[in-house]
This record gives C-alpha cells, sequence and structure tokens, in this order.
C-alpha cells in the first residue's frame, strides 16, 4: 500500500461579500429552531427508478463544551448497480460558522473502488483540514490548514444545507449572496444563492407550494455546478436536483408530523389502558432488559471503569464535571486532535 502526505497552507483567494456576512449576523435563535427538522427524500432516475434515498436531521447539541448546531446528512443508493454515497456530519456555531466536521464519499466498483474522507476541525485559531483519498489499495493523504481570520463567509456541505433551508424560510435572497468554499483541492473558491421564487409541486399526490433556492458552486479550474432545492413553507426540504444529473432527490410523501402541521388532528392514544400495546412495551421492556445485562456480563470491564470514574470524581469533587470526565477519559480515545493537525 502507498502512503503520500501532503501539508500546505493556503492563501486567501476570495471573499465572501457583505450582503452574505449580513445574512450570516443576524440569524436569530427562533429561525434556528424552526431548523430542527428531519428530512427523508427518495433518490430516483428519470425514468423513476428508485436509485436509493437521501436523510438529513437537524437538532442541538454541545461540542467542545459549546452550544451548536448537529446536522446530519447521508445519501446512499446504486448507480448502474455500483452502490455509491454521501455521509456528512457537521458541527456548526450560530451564525453557521463550523466548529467541527467530518465528509465522506464512497464508490464502490467491481474490483475498484474509490473513498474520500474530509475532516476539518477549529483549533488555535485555524481551520485544520486533513483529506484522505483510497483508490484500491492506495492511499493519498493531504493536510491543509487556514487562519480563521480569512474564512469569513465559509459555507461548507454541512453548513450550506442549512443555509438554504434558513433562506427558504425567510422566502428572500439578498442579491450578491456570495459565500466562500473549498472546492476538491482546498483552494478557497465563490459560491452564491439566488432565489428560484415559488412553485407547484406534487407530494404524495397532493400540489403544494414550493420556495426554490439556487446554489452556485464556481471552480478554479472546472466549470460551475448548480444545485436546484426546494422547500416546503415548514422548512422541510421537498426536492434536490444537480443541474445536468439525471438523479432526482424527491418527497414522496408529507410525514404524519408535517399532516399534522397542515391542520389533521392527532388522536389520543393512551397506551397504558390497550391490553395489546401494553403487552409489547412489557415484552419489550423485559427484551432490552436482557440484552442490557448480556452485554454488561460479556464485558465486565465497563463496571470496573465506571465505578473507577465515580470513585476518582468523588475524591476530586471537581466543581464542572463535563471537563473533569472529558479529562479523565481522554486517554481512552483511540483518535485525539494533536496539536499540529486534525484527525478523522
Amino acid at each position: 500500500m502507498e502512503v503520500a502526505e501532503e501539508s500546505k497552507v493556503r492563501g486567501e483567494q476570495q471573499k465572501a461579500s457583505d450582503e452574505a456576512l449580513c445574512f450570516m449576523a443576524s440569524i436569530e435563535p427562533t429561525e434556528l429552531q424552526k431548523c430542527v427538522l428531519s428530512d427523508s427524500l427518495v433518490t430516483m432516475s428519470e425514468g423513476g427508478r428508485d436509485l436509493g434515498e437521501f436523510t438529513m436531521t437537524v437538532e442541538f447539541t454541545r461540542r467542545f463544551q459549546l452550544p451548536c448546531i448537529l446536522l446530519r446528512a447521508h445519501s446512499q443508493g446504486a448507480i448502474d448497480d455500483c452502490p455509491c454515497g454521501t455521509a456528512v456530519t457537521a458541527y456548526l456555531s450560530a451564525e453557521l460558522e463550523v466548529l467541527e466536521e467530518d465528509h465522506r464519499e464512497y464508490v464502490k466498483l467491481e474490483g475498484h473502488s474509490l473513498d474520500k474522507r474530509c475532516h476539518m476541525v477549529q483549533h488555535d485559531g485555524e481551520l485544520l483540514i486533513e483529506k484522505v483519498t483510497t483508490v484500491g489499495e492506495d492511499v493519498t493523504k493531504e493536510s491543509v490548514s487556514y487562519p480563521m481570520s480569512d474564512l469569513r463567509g465559509l459555507v461548507t456541505e454541512g453548513s450550506g444545507l442549512l443555509l438554504m433551508r434558513l433562506i427558504a424560510l425567510r422566502k428572500e435572497v439578498s442579491e450578491n449572496m456570495t459565500f466562500i468554499s473549498f472546492d476538491k483541492d482546498s483552494h478557497i473558491i465563490s459560491t452564491t444563492y439566488s432565489q428560484l421564487g415559488l412553485k407547484q409541486l406534487d407530494v404524495g399526490g397532493e400540489m403544494l407550494e414550493v420556495f426554490g433556492v439556487e446554489r452556485t458552486v464556481h471552480s478554479v479550474e472546472d466549470s460551475p455546478t448548480t444545485w436546484h432545492c426546494y422547500f416546503l413553507s415548514d422548512g422541510h426540504l421537498a426536492s434536490r436536483v444537480q443541474l445536468g444529473s439525471p438523479v432526482t432527490m424527491r418527497l414522496l410523501q408529507l410525514s404524519f408530523q408535517q399532516e399534522q402541521e397542515k391542520g389533521f388532528e392527532k388522536t389520543s392514544l393512551v397506551w397504558t389502558e390497550d391490553m395489546q400495546l401494553r403487552s409489547k412495551f412489557l415484552d419489550r421492556k423485559e427484551e432490552l432488559k436482557a440484552e442490557h445485562a448480556s452485554y454488561l456480563r460479556r464485558h465486565p470491564e465497563i463496571r470496573a471503569l465506571v465505578a473507577d470514574f465515580l470513585q476518582f470524581l468523588l475524591l476530586k469533587k471537581p466543581d464542572d464535571v463535563f471537563q473533569f470526565a472529558q479529562e479523565y477519559f481522554l486517554p481512552y480515545v483511540s483518535h485525539q486532535i494533536p496539536e499540529t493537525s486534525p484527525s478523522l
């Protein structure tokens, strides 16, 4: 297996527009709360063949002891019977600044596979990026770093998905909405957003009004790549397509929660008074207890580890329990963030 490593520091090549920076600075907590949604779309060919699925979830969490937004997006499917997919996990600040992000793309061909991974994380005022590309058994690594001061208005794979949802909820896009992002070679490039307006879209046999956002990613060497995304009035993603691609991601039907929001009443259900549901609950409860007990028997080191931690915790009585726990369990982590470069 050949491994090539390259470490680079690149300078700023593009800047985000004032309109883009103002948009990020103007994001309100109430808007972010409306973005806490889950999406599930079906990937379809031009002929209507089911090729896979796309899912995305947004929630509030903490990272590096800071409150933040966690976005997970995942697509999987098969093109010409070859499995392929992407996965994004992003921790973002309230201004959509990336705290940490993992992005993976893969294609599995017969006798040949391609796997691209990109991990980025903020550390000591810089954004550290590590890329690992695996082609068959050949592995290439590249490390890149940027000062955070050069990355105002940065949009990544993760924050870009959330940004379009925010734009759709506002139903307006200022002119000259130009952000910056990275191309495949980690060059700083520009990404522009514009509105496509309102149109009617068939979702589960019902014509619904959706708002469209156009995203164009420019490149140093290649032609620009443009995406069209349409959102329901509540912010749910309804369709997503890359112009020129025969593949479309579509929402085929509304979820139960979305139907509720459109005016469908929810039927009250007291499960404790339903003999069948109560029986299923008790059976599942006992099943989980048995599984947990079995797992603990197979791993007696868990009890010893927890007991040692609690003993040490009560001995030290730290004010910040979370920080204490992080430092205590840090030696058990197999992948840590080094001082000079990030790790996947």
